[in-house]
């Protein structure tokens, strides 16, 4: 069963990290070259970026790797004791609230208003922008320590 829970580890690590760069990449330069657009063009920028976002790839990333995070979760606490459990947990629990708790909690009803007239493009950058920096350094918090986590296990 080690075997496949190293599995498991390494793809929850990569799934975070891979996370924490899709949300970079707004945080770095998708947000500002959008804010760079007059604001009806940046908002209806921002909606259509939305709709791409509920496909496949971005939604698979997303709950697999809450998916993932939740198998640690249970690694961790099955083998408690052992060296790099402590580590898996607070890696798993980083990124499950950055990935899947900011964007439930803020981005999403964000978008939503977005998209249903009910927040100017100034108000959700103000709103969206924030949580987006916070899911990232959470993602990557969270690649981190499950990084250690696996390396503490060998």
């Amino acid at each position: 069963m080690t075997r496949q829970w190293d599995v498991l580890t390494t793809a929850a690590v990569i799934g975070s990290g891979l996370l924490s760069g899709v949300f970079f990449a707004f945080s770095a330069f998708v947000m500002s070259g959008l804010r760079r657009l007059p604001d009806p063009d940046g908002a209806a920028a921002m909606r259509s970026i939305n709709v791409t976002a509920q496909r496949p790839p971005l939604m698979i990333a997303l709950f697999g790797v809450s998916a993932l995070c939740v198998a640690m979760i249970v690694r961790a606490m099955v083998t408690w004791p052992q060296p790099g459990a402590a580590w898996l947990l607070a890696g798993a629990l980083l990124t499950i609230a950055g990935g899947l708790g900011v964007t439930v909690a803020v981005n999403v009803p964000l978008n939503n208003r977005l998209e249903a007239g009910a927040v100017t493009w100034s108000r959700f950058v103000a709103g969206w922008e924030p949580a987006n920096h916070a899911r990232t350094v959470l993602c990557l918090l969270g690649c981190a320590v499950l990084l250690v986590g696996a390396v503490r296990r060998l």
